[in-house]
């Protein structure tokens, strides 16, 4: 790494931080003032208040990592100029891209902490804000609870586990139920099955076994269809929509080929929103900066025009990508295209106009 390249890194991850601690800081204030009446009504502490906003930051950081990336940029590149260094490079033969590269190259690096941050980190800080603010400050306590992507349930005689690829549809797979004799202390019913359905008529079972006790000992039945009366219904194994924001990447990758195989792609579509969203800083930064560049000479304006342009661009840029996703969860697109559509059409146009710049 040449120094030219150190000073630009350096450059551009005091930028970054910059840029985070500002941004992290407004999100956590008005937050705050809109959370904090609710916490005071239910009657919590204060500490308790102050770890949920506490662990709130990895989600806002997970949040507001592809803007604070392309601010970092525009705000790197703002500075070389302003201080006339990106003139002196210019003049020492040194192109554009040359100039990006390195700040491309660490956008890439936060980019990749993101993605371990996303992986490692929010599944836990999520599920714990989200047991403080639904559970402890709304009580809105859920029938269900996931762990590890396998719901548990526990219903009027017994405990349901099993996966769900689809919420939507009554489709499960890696189906367990058990049936508890408290006066006997020992299970009465164990039923599992590599898939389960329901509907009007009932549950209906692939592929598993059913234990029941008797007197004397347990009969087995092995089987390949099985319709089989339970106490409950789909409708009552209530999991809110906010503990998709506890999975961790590997987990809805896993749910993503778990629904693909019954032939559902909104697991794909879950996925691919959540992967496109954290790259998509590094194709903005990619068109931004020879864009913001050409602006600089053209009409010879400082930050003061650039931040605002970058800031209207990645609005555009989210709406785009946002109608994309729409599209996809009504099935009128492929998730693939639907996510990725939008980093192909920034990034070629962001080389094209670097390319043109270092003609000029």
């Amino acid at each position: 790494m040449t120094l030219l390249d150190r000073y630009i890194f350096r450059q551009f991850f005091m930028n970054l931080l910059l840029v985070l601690v500002s941004l992290v800081a407004i999100y956590l204030l008005v937050d705050f003032f809109e959370r904090i009446d609710n916490f005071t009504e239910a009657g919590k502490s204060l500490g308790l208040a102050l770890t949920y906003f506490l662990l709130k930051i990895p989600f806002i950081y997970d949040q507001m990592a592809p803007v604070c990336i392309l601010l970092a940029g525009v705000i790197t590149l703002g500075l070389l100029g302003k201080n006339r260094e990106l003139m002196s490079l210019n003049a020492g033969g040194i192109s554009l891209a040359r100039i990006v590269a390195p700040i491309i190259a660490a956008s890439l690096l936060f980019t990749i902490l993101t993605v371990a941050v996303a992986q490692w980190v929010l599944p836990h800080t999520n599920t714990r804000t989200n047991e403080i603010w639904y559970q402890e400050v709304t009580e809105q306590v859920a029938n269900g609870i996931v762990r590890k992507g396998r719901i548990f349930y526990r219903g009027k005689e017994g405990i349901y586990t099993f996966k769900r690829p689809n919420p939507k549809r009554n489709i499960f797979t890696q189906f367990t139920y058990m049936a508890w004799d408290n006066a006997r202390h020992h299970p009465t019913v164990l039923l599992t099955a590599q898939q389960a359905t329901w509907s009007e008529r009932g549950w209906f079972f692939t592929r598993g076994q059913l234990k029941t006790s008797r007197e004397d000992g347990y009969d087995l039945k092995l089987f390949k269809n099985l319709r089989y009366d339970l106490p409950d219904r789909p409708a009552q194994f209530f999991v809110p929509e906010y503990r998709v924001t506890e999975y961790s990447l590997y987990e809805l990758h896993q749910q993503a080929m778990a629904s693909l195989k019954q032939g559902d792609w909104q697991g794909m579509v879950a996925i691919n929103q959540r992967l496109s969203f954290i790259f998509l800083g590094v194709p903005l930064l990619l068109l931004s900066i020879p864009l913001m560049h050409s602006l600089q000479r053209k009409w010879n304006r400082d930050l003061a025009m650039t931040i605002p342009i970058s800031c209207v661009l990645a609005f555009f840029a989210w709406a785009l990508w946002n109608v994309t996703q729409s599209l996809a969860q009504a099935a009128y697109v492929n998730p693939l295209a639907a996510s990725w559509s939008i980093h192909v059409i920034l990034t070629v146009s962001g080389l094209i106009l670097l390319w043109r710049v270092n003609r000029t």
